[in-house]
């Protein structure tokens, strides 16, 4: 969910429990765990299922996002210490289908039979064909986060769909960063460089890895290229506020204005209201996002072999991804589902946020959502990905040009490979 920007693992047994936690019986109730990084909305949703089987008693185990992924690996290489259900976001579900001896095969329980719950792309990514890995979650499909006052100061429009004309592709987007940085140049017009190469480079069916035989094409993959040259072209010429998503950098500066526009995926938009607070309240807005969808984001729940009761961990991660959770998340949490039943449900598609200014975000999502393709994440992507953040990084603080940074983070992604 809410892909959180996140790093890698050691400390996890003193950060974790270590005494496994796959379920005990407590009295004549069922124990069960469910690991989660960050908030996934499930705290009202599991006091429901405890109502609905009151032999059940469900935990709720949150951690950051590399705390919660480095201790899943060390918790599968030691054999303890995994929850009974566990998220795993979409970039390292590649890694774990390689590892799905550690998995209970959900198919065991069922569920080949709820293929057609989920948009095609997304059933897809936690399956290889036969073993399914994880039932899917939410989906981040893009839309375009941007400040109405400060376009507005800047002399560009305001409304939502004469924005989206405005900037239909990205060349279109770096050129309307351009004049929005002559006439406020007190203003940076996106959030950090990182932001808007993740959001480019997540509209491409191939990213750092070929989908035939996972070969490393970083450097000669165009997208890739296309992608950190405009966002690493942007951050040179000043027009990014190098305010890295998730960071309280990133939130002071939304809380300040210190940037107009941002590529967000739905489950950001709560992001932006917390760090922006009642001050900002309307003078955010939501229009479609530059170029194709993209995805950025996205979890699935698995079930591993270390839980003492997997039927039961299977009928919750069922329950939790059922249509009926994911509409409620969606309306609750602006959690966009990834069941085209939903997104296209009429209660969603009406769904407005009086926060953007009564933006229609369930009519602008739903729409992204079934544009959306999937892109091809390589088993190492979760390594390599990184090394092109930090180079963007380097530009933004001005201690590398834009080649420079490109040839040393093609550099360290090969011998990362090594």
């Amino acid at each position: 969910m809410r892909t959180i920007v996140r790093r890698t693992a050691v400390v996890v047994a003193a950060l974790l429990p270590l005494a496994a936690c796959g379920p005990s019986d407590a009295g004549d109730k069922t124990k069960l765990t469910i690991a989660t990084f960050g908030e996934f909305g499930y705290a009202p949703l599991i006091a429901e299922y405890e109502k609905l089987h009151p032999d059940i008693t469900v935990q709720n185990r949150v951690a950051d996002f590399d705390t919660h992924h480095k201790g899943l690996a060390t918790q599968l290489a030691t054999g303890h210490g995994a929850a009974d259900v566990v998220a795993i976001e979409e970039q390292y579900i590649p890694r774990y289908r390689k590892a799905k001896d550690k998995f209970v095969d959900l198919a065991a329980y069922g569920a080949r039979d709820l293929e057609k719950q989920w948009a095609p792309w997304k059933w897809a990514q936690g399956t290889d064909g036969s073993f399914v890995l994880g039932l899917g979650t939410d989906m981040g499909s893009l839309a375009l986060c941007y400040r109405r006052d400060l376009f507005a100061a800047a002399g560009l429009p305001t409304d939502r769909d004469a924005v989206a004309k405005l900037m239909p592709d990205w060349d279109s987007y770096a050129a309307t960063a351009e004049a929005f940085t002559r006439k406020t140049p007190g203003v940076k017009f996106a959030d950090s460089a990182g932001t808007v190469y993740t959001a480019m480079l997540n509209q491409s069916p191939e990213n750092y890895f070929a989908a035939a035989d996972d070969s490393f094409i970083a450097d000669r993959n165009p997208s890739v290229r296309t992608a950190f040259y405009l966002s690493g072209g942007i951050a040179a010429k000043g027009q990014t506020a190098a305010a890295t998503t998730f960071t309280q950098d990133w939130n002071v500066a939304i809380k300040q204005g210190s940037f107009a526009t941002v590529a967000c995926p739905a489950w950001m938009l709560s992001q932006i209201k917390e760090a922006g607070g009642d001050a900002n309240k309307g003078k955010w807005d939501v229009t479609t996002v530059p170029g194709s969808s993209g995805n950025q984001g996205g979890s699935f729940l698995t079930v591993p072999k270390q839980s003492e009761h997997p039927k039961e961990a299977y009928e919750l991660a069922r329950w939790l991804t059922a249509p009926e959770q994911q509409k409620k998340l969606f309306l609750s949490d602006g959690i966009l589902p990834s069941e085209p039943s939903v997104y296209a449900d009429p209660q969603v598609v009406a769904h407005t946020d009086p926060y953007f200014g009564d933006a229609p975000i369930g009519r602008i999502f739903a729409a992204s959502a079934d544009k959306l393709r999937p892109n091809y994440r390589g088993l190492r992507d979760a390594d390599v990905r990184p090394e092109f953040g930090r180079a963007l990084g380097r530009i933004e603080d001005k201690t590398e040009t834009v080649d420079q940074a490109w040839a040393e983070a093609v550099q360290q992604a090969r011998a990362l490979l090594k």
